[in-house]
């Protein structure tokens, strides 16, 4: 792959590499869900009104990566904010600008929408992610609580 990798939003076509990339993603995790999560987060990217999502592909034309992200109200703007959920790379493309150029086709969809804010998390231990996080955003100092199970 080149420094300037291509990116298009995700299509129907690309499910079957887009399931194998997203087990990838739960696995880096540490996670599982039951396929019919991952059915319905396919159908929502398909759908193109709650969730949206892009496909980083390889000069081969090869998807090797992807980003989902949604938009939300917010109480501290009129325009909302957006988020990006999920930002996956397969190692084998990592290095190359792929999470980069995925990462800043989120922020033209933010801009197109006239969001103010495009903001993610991150595992502490990401450090390799963290890298490429600090030179295109920064760190906030907020932490993130959840519900006791």
């Amino acid at each position: 792959m080149t420094s300037t990798s291509c990116v298009r939003p995700l299509q129907a076509d690309d499910r079957a590499r887009w399931d194998e990339l997203w087990a990838g993603y739960l696995q880096f995790y540490q996670q599982t869900l039951p396929q019919s999560t991952t059915d319905l987060t396919w159908r929502r990217l398909m759908e193109g009104r709650e969730l949206w999502g892009f496909a980083g592909l390889d000069d081969g034309g090869r998807m090797v990566g992807f980003v989902h992200y949604h938009f939300h109200l917010s109480t501290w703007s009129p325009v909302g904010y957006c988020y990006l959920e999920d930002l996956f790379v397969d190692p084998q493309g990592r290095g190359r600008h792929v999470g980069r150029s995925l990462i800043e086709a989120v922020y033209k969809a933010a801009d197109e929408r006239g969001s103010a804010r495009v903001y993610w998390h991150t595992e502490n231990t990401n450090a390799r992610a963290q890298i490429l996080y600090n030179q295109i955003g920064h760190l906030t100092p907020f932490l993130q609580f959840r519900r006791r199970s």
